[in-house]
């Protein structure tokens, strides 16, 4: 089966052209697809220098969009995704293709103890691992890592779903856990980025908790809105008795926080419809 590399880059001018080497060393036949998000350093003159294809944004449009670029244009029916900025290693490639030949439909290299993170992103993966592996009732070890091997006819169903920005790993997982294809992990080391990292933190830092609704949303609405429409009609409950024991009477805090348990849970229902309608075409 053909196999192509799909590597999304912005002014990754520095690291692209050691990335596009390694990646040739360990699988020689696979097409390579740097995709230039709107570079202005020459990472496209460099990438193509280095053999790779290059597919150049006119303007920044994105990881995402990137990624959905490539895999537009990838003509294998294996694709691979990872970064052009050093963080992930080509030697892990083999790896990763040996879990997709067991039968998997995606496979995602896990970052272990020892990649080189920050704090504050570390404790984020952590957070959204865990609630991911609530979410879909399986266990999920990277949520975020764009270092992943897939089968290109069941990820491009998806292209549709994915975002622009960051999050394409959080849609892409979601998804393909939703539409029942077979997802696994393989462990590795991400090292420190080479140049400058294109994340800002207070930006970024909202867009990462919007990420946790957005798993909810993607996957099974409902077990996102129903815990918090029980706890409304709890603490409605709660303060009846309270108010009723100490004046006799039911207040409307009782009647808003009522309201409020029935509102958030005709939501989800709502929402685990909509979400249904999302993935009809591809079950």
């Amino acid at each position: 089966m053909g196999v192509s590399v799909v590597v999304p880059a912005k002014n990754e001018a520095v690291a692209i052209g050691s990335t596009i080497k390694k990646i040739k060393q360990n699988i020689p036949s696979a097409q390579i697809i740097v995709i230039d998000d709107g570079s202005t350093d020459g990472t496209a003159l460099v990438a193509a220098a280095a053999g790779a294809k290059v597919i150049s944004h006119r303007y920044s449009m994105g990881n995402g969009a990137a990624i959905k670029t490539g895999a537009r244009s990838a003509s294998g029916d294996i694709i691979i995704f990872m970064d052009g900025d050093g963080q992930h290693d080509a030697d892990d490639i083999g790896r990763l293709l040996s879990r997709l030949d067991e039968g998997f439909d995606m496979v995602v290299g896990a970052r272990q103890a020892g990649s080189q993170a920050s704090v504050g992103r570390g404790i984020a993966n952590r957070i959204y691992n865990r609630f991911a592996s609530y979410m879909t009732g399986h266990t999920v070890e990277d949520l975020t890592s764009g270092f992943r091997v897939v089968r290109a006819k069941q990820f491009r169903e998806f292209l549709y779903l994915l975002p622009n920005g960051f999050s394409y790993p959080t849609t892409s997982t979601m998804a393909f856990f939703r539409a029942g294809y077979s997802v696994t992990y393989e462990p590795i080391v991400a090292s420190r980025r080479i140049g400058k990292s294109h994340i800002k933190p207070l930006k970024d830092g909202v867009r990462f908790l919007l990420i946790i609704f957005k798993v909810g949303t993607l996957y099974s609405p409902l077990k996102l809105f129903a815990p918090i429409a029980a706890l409304l009609f709890f603490l409605a409950t709660a303060w009846y008795a309270h108010t009723f024991y100490m004046l006799g009477r039911f207040t409307n805090m009782s009647t808003l926080l009522y309201t409020g348990s029935v509102v958030v849970f005709l939501m989800g229902l709502i929402s685990e419809q909509i979400t249904a309608l999302m993935y009809k075409h591809v079950e």
